[in-house]
C-alpha cells in the first residue's frame, strides 16, 4: 500500500514538473521575442557602428536568429530534449558550463540566507506570541511590517553603504579579493564577501514567516485544548512543547519553502548591488543583452528550484504531522 502510494505521489509530482517546465519555456520564449532587445545589436555592442550589414546578417545566421520564432524554439527544444542547453551568446560557453560555474555560489548564499530567515523568522515570531500585547511584541510586528515593504535591492544598497563604505568591516562587492589568484582565495575571503548578500536575503525574508507564526501560535494558545492544558498546570516551554510547537511547525514549513521563489527573485536583486557571480547576476544579463538559450536554460534551473522546495515540504508534511498520512491511507 505505501509502495503503490509512494510510486504515485512520485509520478503526480514528475507529471507535474514535466508540465510546468514546458509551460515556463513557452512562456519565456515569447516574452523574449516580445521584448525590444534586438540580440544582434547586443551581441555586437559598442562596436555596433563598424558592422556592415553582411556582417549583422551572418552573425544572424550562427546563432539562428534569422530563423522564424517556431524554428527558433523547435530546434532549442529538440536539443534540450537531447540534453543539450545551447551555447551562450554571452560567455561563447555551453549553457551548462555557465550554470554550473556560477550554481555553487548562488547555493550557497540562497541556502545561508534561507536558514539564518528561518531561524529568525520563527524565533521572533514565537516571542511575539507569547508575549503578546506587551511592548517587545509591537517591536517586532513594527519591524516585520517595515521590511515587508523595503525592497531587497535597498536594503543591499544601505547595508553596502554603512557596513562596506562607512565602515570598511566587509569588502564591497564581489565574491573573491580582487587581483588574487584563485588558488590563493582562501575560505575566510568567501565568507567575508558572502555575509552582506546574506544579511540583505535573510534580513527581507525574516517578516513572512515572524508574523505567520505569530498569528498561528495566538491562535494555538488562545484554544480550548490549551486552556485545559494550562488547568492541568502546563506552562511555560512544556505548554509550548507540547502543544504549540507541532501545530505551528506545518505552516513555518510551508511558508518557509514556498519562499524559494522570493528568495530567488531577492538572490537576483541582492547579487546585482553586490556585483556577486551568481545565477542572478547572469540572468539579468542574459535578459538585458537578449541571450535566449542562457536565460532560458536559468529560467528552467530556477522553475526546478522552486518546485524542488515546493516538494520537499510536501514530503516534510507527511514526517511532521501523523495525520496526513492517516488520510493518505484512507484516501
Amino acid at each position: 500500500m505505501m509502495v503503490r502510494d509512494g510510486v504515485f505521489f512520485i509520478g503526480r509530482k514528475a507529471f507535474r514538473l514535466v508540465t510546468l517546465l514546458i509551460m515556463v519555456s513557452i512562456v519565456s520564449f515569447t516574452l523574449v521575442h516580445l521584448s525590444p532587445v534586438d540580440p544582434v545589436q547586443a551581441y555586437i555592442g559598442a562596436d555596433m557602428m563598424k558592422v556592415s550589414a553582411e556582417q549583422r546578417q551572418e552573425i544572424a545566421t550562427y546563432w539562428g536568429l534569422d530563423q522564424s520564432p517556431i524554428e527558433q524554439f523547435t530546434r532549442w527544444a529538440s536539443a534540450l530534449l537531447h540534453g543539450d542547453f545551447g551555447t551562450s551568446m554571452i560567455y561563447r560557453k555551453p549553457v551548462t558550463a555557465v550554470i554550473s560555474d556560477r550554481f555553487v555560489n548562488s547555493l550557497v548564499l540562497m541556502a545561508s540566507a534561507w536558514i539564518l530567515s528561518g531561524l529568525i523568522g520563527f524565533t521572533i515570531g514565537v516571542i511575539a506570541a507569547i508575549k503578546k500585547n506587551t511592548w517587545l511584541d509591537r517591536w517586532i510586528k513594527w519591524y516585520c511590517y517595515t521590511l515587508a515593504s523595503t525592497p531587497t535591492y535597498w536594503m543591499g544598497l544601505l547595508l553596502l553603504m554603512v557596513f562596506a563604505v562607512w565602515l570598511g568591516w566587509f569588502p564591497v562587492g564581489l565574491a573573491v579579493p580582487v587581483g588574487v589568484l584563485a588558488d590563493q582565495v582562501t575560505l575566510g575571503d568567501r565568507i567575508m564577501h558572502m555575509i552582506l548578500p546574506t544579511l540583505t536575503l535573510s534580513i527581507v525574508g525574516v517578516s513572512s514567516i515572524a508574523l505567520h507564526t505569530r498569528q498561528k501560535l495566538i491562535d494555538v494558545l488562545e484554544s480550548e485544548y490549551v486552556l485545559f492544558a494550562r488547568a492541568r498546570g502546563e506552562k511555560g516551554l512544556t505548554l509550548f512543547r507540547r502543544h504549540g510547537l507541532r501545530n505551528i511547525a506545518l505552516p513555518a514549513i510551508t511558508l518557509q519553502f514556498a519562499s524559494f521563489s522570493e528568495l530567488f527573485g531577492g538572490a537576483v536583486l541582492a547579487e546585482q548591488v553586490f556585483s556577486y557571480p551568481g545565477l542572478g547576476q547572469a540572468t539579468v544579463e542574459a535578459g538585458l543583452r537578449g541571450d535566449v538559450p542562457l536565460l532560458l536554460g536559468l529560467v528552467l534551473c530556477s522553475a526546478l528550484f522552486v518546485f524542488t522546495g515546493n516538494g520537499i515540504a510536501d514530503v516534510l508534511y507527511h514526517l511532521v504531522d501523523p495525520r496526513i498520512r492517516e488520510e493518505g491511507k484512507a484516501a
